[in-house]
């Protein structure tokens, strides 16, 4: 493409020199017509030049090249032109993205210290965390059984190949039962010291895809698998194009990775060796290129593709990354991963058990003392924030303040979670809000000059400073998401039930947390995340 486009520059230096001597020898009534004929032969080159770029782009898209990755067409973009160059640690071979778009809601009460080893009385395992399985799943244990770390709880009737096992030893005291006697949560007394089921993992050197998967899906691992589109448990059927691991997040108050990785390095190069088999093609690793160096841990691994992301929230998505690398096309399937669940699979390895010790974020302004704190997955929410919350009204959210859910403090941690947020109830009304903008609040409105004051961290509350209002055209979703995509009219084909398109609109690359920021601007306050959902459901129900 540099060839055509060094042809281009000398058959336009010709042209324009050509002209500017005929100009200088002819007589001043002569001007004119050869400025006119300049013109002319410029726009006739140009006007062939950009139908060969058309042209070689079309060819490009049929033959299935990235365009992406290949710079294709003889112009070059502006966006290459003028984007941020790659800071001087990302190495030969691995990329760099700079993201334009994107925003960054900045919250005051970021976790912050050591960390500190909380272990709480009462842990769960909750059937719903996981999307599409079956209200009553088999129940293999009872209340008064005795378990260990990574024995069996329980397994999907859909699947019943895939096991769903405790996070921590003790008694199981509840199976709690809800609505049509939906199994709820399975609760356990856990020991003071967690005891663990004994696992001889298969030597990584020797082992094929089928024996890691049979042993994955019998030690309850398979669960952390993410499987795109649709963001359900994978299906131990199909084998993932890629997988793809962010070890970043750009969310409010979220958990800093590099706590995570922190002493969990080897432990985390065996699980993308695992991993590695796991997949045809690569292993992505999506790092954090927006300070001064990278992390360690991270940068060190091997056997993977590293690319680095610069910009603002969503750009530590895993979604985001996919989207900016190898997007999702036609029947393509790929895997995602959190940081913790990738050392929960390498210590199947290097420790023969299953550890779902997690490491999580208590931040927010309600929160007295914001820190980071170790403890299992499905731990008692209230023990997790007895004693550290303010008096106001106050809301706990299980996981960040854009994607996560309510709760409170007699649920549990949900499966995934590695965050809980506390912010002010926001019940309270704000008479002419919009109008007289005396209280600061994160906004992208430039009713609110927050562009004044950079590093200002808000209170947050749950006031959405208006009601839903009729849906129409913004522009705004498209001005802070990174993703060749058009939320929309995505979200207009979603509630008209319009699955082709759905799926021309880019429905499979998505999942909430990628449209969670769209959502926090939308000056209609529709709920795009669940409208998503319903669309993917949608279109999983169609196969």
């Amino acid at each position: 493409m540099n060839i055509a486009r060094r042809k281009f520059a000398i058959v336009f230096s010709l042209v324009f020199l050509s002209q500017f001597s005929f100009a200088q020898s002819g007589s001043g009534s002569n001007y004119l017509l050869y400025g006119l004929i300049a013109v002319g032969l410029l726009l006739l080159v140009f006007a062939v030049l950009t139908l060969a770029d058309n042209l070689i782009q079309i060819e490009g898209k049929k033959m299935g090249v990235d365009s992406k990755k290949y710079d294709l067409g003889i112009f070059p973009k502006i966006t290459d032109m003028f984007s941020k160059k790659a800071p001087q640690y990302v190495n030969e071979g691995e990329g760099f993205k700079s993201l334009s778009k994107g925003f960054d809601i900045k919250l005051a009460g970021e976790p912050k210290g050591e960390i500190k080893n909380v272990h709480t009385n009462r842990y769960a395992l909750k059937p719903t965390d996981f999307i599409g399985m079956s209200p009553i799943p088999k129940v293999v244990v009872a209340a008064g059984d005795e378990v260990k770390a990574g024995d069996v709880i329980f397994f999907d009737k859909k699947r019943p190949n895939i096991m769903y096992t405790a996070p921590v030893s003790g008694e199981v005291v509840e199976v709690k039962r809800g609505a049509k006697r939906a199994i709820v949560e399975v609760i356990i007394l856990a020991d003071k010291e967690v005891t663990y089921k004994e696992i001889s993992a298969p030597d990584l050197a020797t082992a094929d895809r089928d024996t890691l998967k049979g042993f994955f899906l019998e030690n309850g691992v398979w669960p952390m698998f993410n499987q795109r589109p649709f963001d359900i448990v994978a299906d131990e059927n199909v084998v993932p194009r890629d997988i793809f691991i962010s070890t970043f997040s750009t969310a409010p108050l979220a958990l800093d990775n590099s706590i995570v990785i922190a002493g969990n390095e080897a432990s985390f190069q065996k699980g993308l060796d695992a991993l590695g088999i796991m997949t045809d093609g690569s292993v992505y690793l999506g790092l954090d290129g927006r300070g001064s160096g990278p992390v360690t841990g991270f940068a060190s691994a091997t056997g993977v593709k590293k690319n680095y992301f610069s910009g603002q929230h969503p750009a530590g998505n895993a979604g985001v990354q996919i989207h900016n690398t190898a997007p999702i096309k036609g029947s393509d399937v790929v895997w995602t991963l959190d940081v913790q669940d990738v050392i929960t699979i390498g210590k199947l390895f290097t420790e023969g058990k299953y550890d779902a010790s997690r490491i999580l974020a208590l931040g927010g302004a309600q929160v007295n003392e914001p820190s980071i704190i170790k403890t299992y997955q499905g731990a008692s929410i209230g023990d997790l924030v007895s004693g550290n919350l303010s008096n106001e009204k106050y809301r706990i959210i299980a996981g960040d303040v854009l994607t996560g859910q309510q709760t409170s403090e007699e649920d549990f941690l949900g499966f995934g979670n590695t965050q809980i947020s506390v912010i002010r109830e926001g019940d309270d009304y704000e008479a002419f809000g919009w109008l007289l903008p005396i209280k600061p609040r994160p906004s992208i409105s430039g009713t609110f000059p927050n562009f004044l004051f950079p590093n200002f961290k808000f209170e947050g509350e749950t006031n959405t400073h208006g009601e839903k209002r009729a849906f129409v055209v913004s522009g705004q979703y498209e001005s802070v998401l990174p993703m060749d995509i058009y939320p929309q009219h995505l979200m207009k084909a979603i509630m008209a039930g319009d699955f082709e398109r759905m799926e021309g609109l880019g429905i499979n690359e998505l999942t909430e947390e990628d449209l969670a920021v769209c959502e926090f601007v939308c000056t209609s306050k529709m709920p795009l995340q669940s409208i998503l959902r319903e669309g993917l459901d949608m279109m999983r129900s169609q196969g």
